[in-house]
């Protein structure tokens, strides 16, 4: 007979506009409860029957936003008797003005916070209430580049089942020239090993290509940095375990994110891929820009 699945609670917050309603109907479609715009005074209760429930409910998330007014401010001072109470975690939405502000308009739709003001003094107004919960967020995800259907995917690859997984690592490819990942716990810089792009023949392919990958790997530096790496994250991520943080984003940066950061992060992927209790997803966020 098999293990009965483990209770899970996810707190889904973050800036107006950046997906929660998206996240929320992914993480229903995954077999979640899902409860939406609910008071944070709420959020104790709502623990307290999931707990009496036992594995009945094994997976619940609770969609709490600015709609909430002043009562979402208690949110913070929640979380943390929340999670003496239960497995809980906070996953925290954010996206820059840019992005927020082309929704806003899209839908027509004011900013909850703007009052008399502007959009971006609404966007300003949310983000100084939300920079706590950000900062003690477990699972930071940025939206600024995902539509609709990349978010609600992004979400399917984080959260499908996936027995035996103490913590799914994703690899994240990006560069520096176009900013880095909001949404990274921890970035690595690439830029130390020359770069294939002024090399006429590798100029025009990528790090996934084995002409680039070979480049990469083979210059002096590059097999001692992913060796020191490795094992750097080793203990990194056997404490991620221990401490129930579930999901970690490991950015490498190159100057445009196209052939050392791409190439890096591949052979990054198969090195920690072999971690008992790890799981690995790869990404590359600039790879198609020019």
């Amino acid at each position: 007979m098999g293990e009965e699945p483990e209770q899970e609670i996810l707190i889904v917050t973050g800036m107006s506009g950046a997906g929660r309603s998206t996240v929320g109907n992914a993480l229903e479609d995954l077999g979640w409860y899902v409860v939406d715009n609910l008071p944070p005074q709420m959020l104790m209760p709502l623990v307290e029957l999931v707990t009496r429930a036992g594995t009945s409910i094994p997976k619940i998330a609770a969609v709490v936003d600015i709609r909430g007014g002043s009562l979402f401010s208690e949110l913070e001072q929640l979380m943390a008797g929340l999670r003496d109470q239960a497995n809980v975690r906070l996953m925290f939405l954010d996206a820059s003005d840019d992005a927020l502000v082309r929704r806003f308009e899209s839908v027509r739709r004011p900013h909850p916070l703007q009052g008399t003001g502007t959009l971006l003094d609404g966007l300003r107004a949310e983000r100084e209430r939300l920079a706590a919960l950000r900062s003690s967020s477990d699972i930071l995800i940025d939206t600024s580049e995902l539509n609709i259907h990349q978010l609600a995917n992004r979400i399917a690859a984080g959260f499908a089942e996936d027995d035996g997984v103490g913590v799914k690592v994703t690899l994240l490819s990006f560069g520096f020239k176009y900013g880095l990942p909001t949404d990274a716990d921890l970035v690595a810089d690439a830029r130390f090993l020359p770069n294939p792009f002024w090399v006429p023949d590798l100029r025009a392919l990528n790090g996934e290509d084995a002409e680039v990958a070979d480049f990469v790997l083979g210059q002096e530096g590059a097999s001692e940095f992913l060796d020191a790496y490795t094992a750097a994250l080793r203990p990194v991520l056997a404490g991620y375990q221990r401490e129930n943080k579930r999901h970690a984003t490991i950015a490498v940066g190159c100057t445009g994110g196209k052939h050392r950061s791409v190439a890096i992060v591949r052979e990054l992927s198969r090195r920690i891929g072999v971690i008992p209790g790890v799981a690995v997803s790869v990404r590359h966020r600039d790879l198609g820009r020019e």
